[in-house]
């Protein structure tokens, strides 16, 4: 209990049912293999992200039953993946945290982390299965449509089910909305998620990476509805390229010297 009430907890999205990510589209004969096929060129992409930094904003807002913001969390950080492909967060703004009517947990940050920016990767693709929802302009590009949930939810992970839109020239990924799950909800805790929308752009021509998450949705917990926005932005992309290293709390030690020339 805080302020004589209940400190509810969200993943940032209110499920939806099934019926609600389906787009006016007529299903005919999907691509055979499309999941893996998109799987395949998001492995691409992924690698092709661990060799850039971008910057990542973070805002959530809660709002009164009157419809005003009351409470916000807002950060931004600069991220960087390491040669061995770890993932570094540089506080750029310090976590501002004014939020009273619901509390952020630890399955919020990892949704923020992965979820969100989901990209769908050979190694996970066998935790999903598919289902095909046909043809489908987004972002001026020609897409598949496909519907992606978990196969089975597992003890401690967090999982997408939504909509990928798809570029039928590569398999790109353009434009994903959908959720995370599983939604959390025991006798002590309710730990919703809302729906959200994650744009992606092009990047030097031939990479598409998450730009955009917002979410403006309702969590209907058992007390009372409570709105609350979410945008999250991915800017200012910059490839550091194969042959350069990012280094971590020290400097890289210089260069060994080059052998004597024989005499």
């Amino acid at each position: 209990m805080k302020n004589g009430r209940m400190v509810r907890s969200i993943a940032p999205i209110v499920a939806l049912g099934f019926a609600c990510f389906s787009p006016a589209v007529q299903a005919a004969e999907p691509p055979p293999n499309l999941l893996h096929k998109i799987a395949e060129r998001e492995t691409q992409n992924a690698l092709a992200r661990e060799n850039y930094t971008y910057r990542q904003s973070v805002t959530i807002q809660e709002f009164n039953d009157r419809g005003i913001v009351s409470g916000e969390y807002h950060e931004v950080s600069d991220i960087t993946f390491s040669p061995s492909r770890g993932r570094y967060e540089q506080v750029v703004v310090p976590p501002r945290n004014t939020l009273t009517r619901i509390k952020l947990t630890p399955e919020d940050f990892a949704d923020i982390r992965n979820i969100e920016p989901l990209l769908l990767t050979t190694s996970q693709v066998p935790f999903y299965e598919g289902q095909y929802k046909g043809e489908e302009t987004k972002e001026g590009y020609p897409c598949f449509v496909e519907y992606i949930r978990p196969k089975q939810i597992l003890s401690g992970q967090r999982f997408f089910q939504g909509l990928l839109w798809v570029r039928e020239s590569d398999f790109s990924v353009v434009q994903s909305e959908g959720q995370a799950v599983p939604q959390i909800e025991t006798l002590r805790q309710q730990n919703l998620t809302p729906h959200f929308t994650t744009i992606r752009k092009e990047i030097e021509g031939k990479w598409f990476f998450p730009v955009e998450t917002y979410a403006n949705d309702t969590l209907f917990f058992r007390e009372w509805p409570q709105r609350i926005k979410i945008v999250i932005r991915y800017s200012d992309y910059k490839h550091f390229g194969a042959e350069s290293t990012v280094t971590f709390g020290q400097e890289a030690p210089p260069p060994p010297p080059p052998p004597p020339k024989p005499k």
